[in-house]
């Protein structure tokens, strides 16, 4: 190993180990005391909840862990967007569990909460997935109303999620375990099954206070709405449960019992390790995002038996096209090659840039897999499109619409994983979050803006200037380092992984060697969801 490798490897295990302390942070919730006070009630964590319902050393992944990350910080913050959500087995069936964390202002939903149960239930539509929730919450945090309650993408559009995904088929099991409140009473009903625990869960559109505010009746919320009124006056749930556990055991055994489902039929063979040690993607993946790689050691690492089938091979080599299998399941990879390439002209390419021939060929490429149904795995690292006259006059708009043509079209299901640099239109083209992924993660290397924050930084440091010496201020060198410094510390802090998870831009920062999982977990969710209609291009300027 050189010298660069081991320096790489220091540098990317010191971000694997900042990823792991926000998560140990992220995990605490509210923090200890309000973990305290809510264990007192005799009630689980949201996630202690979603651990007993999972199978026992079986796999999950999970969705939107830094969700509010930094935000709300006004309001106290609102960590994991007060809400926890994951994939995983329950009685053997892949499903997906939403869970309120009571411990965060009591489970109430900011807009990133809302932004999260919705994320989470567009997995379940499109992947045809189970979906339980776990529902311990005070309704809309009411100063930020505005904001979590009358738009299309807001509150109200999860109990129309509720109704589509009824008529689709999709099972919804909700377990009222806390506090179920206005609005959000309609969500456990609109769910297929209600369970609701003795003392500790209600559900009412208006609470005690408020319905003695409102109409002048007093009466106590058990009353009003707990469980024995609900399982047994107005046949609101279904079952009735004494404690968490007796819930979580009635869930397992309702989906225990579910029949199963169409298979969208993508290929599996027997899932073999990597030859390769992917333990080496810490020392090949270099420190400094403008250092050069070959991202075909990076796949090496990823792919079972570090056996891929390159296509095109010699043609478009900034991106690299290959089928391989992850786990066993056949994939297409579209990844971005981040070392300096010569054509057979002997021209030389950039690392991470998409020129013309490799805008073409990753066309091709994604056409092909759509008509083998073949999923598509796509390893970002990209700097965008090249620009300049030569590549203006081939015509790379015309090819680089081409491509997300594809992207855009495509009906397999597509994963993204974000290595490095997602910059501009190449986070477009090679599957960033408005394409549809099936999901999206970021390694703790990742960038995600326009442009990199030493370019933003020089763009908007000349505006900056631009602007101070028309109202007469002299600018002098020292003036300009520190605006230079200023702007790069806020450009910087907002291209970070972590800057982009806590808004759901992405689902997770993950540790490269959870990879596989995550691909391997996403294909087994996509194959619930057959699919229904062909590949088409529509109109292309060809």
């Amino acid at each position: 190993m050189d010298i660069k490798f081991n320096q790489n490897e220091d540098h990317n295990k010191l971000l694997l180990s900042d990823l792991k302390k926000r998560l140990a942070t992220v995990k605490l919730g509210g923090g200890e005391k309000s973990i305290e006070k809510h264990k007192a009630k005799g009630k689980m964590t949201a996630r202690e909840r979603i651990n007993y319902l999972l199978d026992s050393k079986s796999k999950s992944i999970e969705i939107g862990a830094f969700a509010g990350d930094g935000m709300y910080e006004q309001h106290g913050g609102c960590p994991s967007g007060g809400v926890v959500v994951k994939i995983g087995y329950v009685s053997g069936k892949q499903c997906i569990v939403v869970a309120n964390d009571a411990t965060v202002k009591a489970g109430a939903w900011f807009p990133i909460t809302g932004k999260k149960n919705l994320r989470a239930q567009e997995i379940a539509i499109e992947n045809r997935l189970p979906i339980i929730y776990l529902v311990d919450s005070a309704g809309v945090f009411l100063p930020m109303q505005d904001e979590i309650f009358p738009d299309k993408e807001h509150f109200g559009r999860i109990f129309r999620n509720n109704a589509v995904m009824s008529s689709m088929g999709i099972t919804q099991i909700a377990a009222v375990m806390g506090s179920c409140v206005a609005g959000g009473a309609y969500l456990p009903i609109m769910s297929d099954e209600a369970l609701i625990v003795e003392k500790t869960g209600s559900i009412f559109l208006a609470g005690s206070y408020l319905v003695k505010a409102a109409i002048g009746e007093t009466i106590d919320n058990e009353t009003l709405g707990g469980a024995t009124t609900h399982c047994e006056i107005s046949g609101v749930t279904d079952y009735k449960a004494k404690d968490d556990k007796d819930a979580l055991d009635k869930i397992k055994s309702i989906v225990d019992k579910i029949g199963d489902y169409d298979k969208a039929g993508f290929n599996r063979a027997d899932s073999k390790k990597p030859k390769e040690n992917p333990d080496d993607i810490y020392g090949i993946l270099p420190k400094s995002r403008a250092d050069q790689y070959d991202m075909k050691e990076i796949i090496k690492r990823l792919v079972d038996n570090s056996e891929f089938d390159e296509y095109k091979e010699g043609y478009g080599k900034t991106i690299i096209t290959a089928y391989a299998r992850i786990d066993g399941w056949a994939v297409g990879i579209v990844a971005n090659q981040r070392k300096l390439v010569k054509t057979k002209q002997g021209e030389m390419q950039f690392g991470g840039v998409i020129y013309n021939d490799s805008a073409d060929k990753a066309t091709r490429f994604i056409a092909n897999c759509n008509q083998k149904k073949i999923p598509l795995v796509f390893l970002q690292d990209v700097t965008g499109f090249m620009v300049g006259s030569k590549s203006e006059h081939s015509g790379i708009i015309k090819d680089g619409a081409k491509m997300v043509n594809a992207v855009s079209n495509s009906v397999v299901p597509k994963f993204t994983i974000i290595l490095g640099n997602s910059y501009g239109a190449g986070n477009y083209a090679m599957c960033g979050k408005a394409y549809d992924p099936r999901l999206i993660a970021a390694w703790p290397s990742a960038e995600l803006a326009v442009m990199s924050g030493n370019s933003a930084a020089k763009v908007l440091l000349q505006i900056e200037t631009a602007s101070l010496k028309k109202k007469g201020e002299k600018i002098t060198k020292e003036k300009e380092d520190e605006l230079y410094s200023k702007i790069k510390d806020r450009y910087d802090n907002q291209v970070s992984p972590y800057y982009a998870a806590s808004r759901i831009w992405t689902d997770a920062v993950i540790d490269p060697l959870d990879t596989r999982t995550w691909i391997s977990m996403g294909i087994e969710a996509a194959n619930h969801a057959p699919i229904e209609k062909p590949f088409n291009m529509g109109v292309l300027q060809v």
